[in-house]
């Protein structure tokens, strides 16, 4: 997994609230257990009409947001069913960052195990960067998680909190796997001295 620093990103705003897991890739496309390739079926419903084309009407089918790294969202972001997809699609389509006041428990958790930083901010907070996000290409956003800072087009800073242990594993690239490869030398000396009182469970 990627180690996350220091973000400076287009930002695009997709204020709907309940955004579901299937609105964000929908159920016929996980058919994959890969990681990668579900970024072009991102929002997929709601990308394309009936006949494949672009629907002019989708922000991220805009021109200015073609390239955008953050979603300014609205609340419940995330909800619906459990999958983990759902953070995959998002990532593997170039977002880093998620910014919105709720997100779903599940959805939140699944989205920090694979590199997605998620950020809850008070609802007025929300609302400036959801009006700096409707600016197009000028719409860029620093988000600056050593510090914990988002900093707005104009300037201004807006301070947001992350639990320590999510901040430790984005800023070091750590997801579960890693983590547990941390504790290889301990793993190693647990079944060593478990060779030698229990031989009959490698045998």
């Amino acid at each position: 997994m990627d180690k996350f620093a220091k973000l400076s990103g287009i930002a695009a705003p997709l204020p709907a609230i309940n955004i579901d897991t299937d609105k964000i890739i929908p159920a016929r496309f996980l058919k994959t257990i890969k990681r990668t390739g579900l970024g072009k079926n991102l929002f997929n419903d709601w990308k394309l009409n009936a006949d494949g084309t672009e629907r002019a009407d989708f922000a991220l089918n805009e021109p200015a947001y073609k390239k955008a790294e953050i979603l300014v969202v609205g609340e419940n972001f995330g909800c619906g069913s459990s999958r983990e997809h759902a953070p995959w699609a998002l990532t593997d389509a170039g977002i880093k960052c998620v910014i919105g006041t709720s997100f779903a428990d599940i959805f939140f958790n699944n989205s920090f195990k694979n590199g997605l930083l998620l950020i809850k901010l008070a609802p007025t907070d929300v609302e400036k960067l959801m009006e700096d996000a409707k600016g197009g290409h000028n719409a860029r956003i620093t988000v600056d998680l050593e510090q914990q800072e988002i900093v707005r087009p104009n300037g201004a800073v807006i301070r947001f909190d992350i639990e320590p242990f999510r901040k430790k594993c984005l800023t070091e690239g750590l997801d579960d796997i890693a983590l547990s490869l941390k504790q290889a030398p301990a793993i190693d000396a647990f079944e060593g001295r478990d060779r030698l009182s229990r031989p009959w469970l490698y045998s």
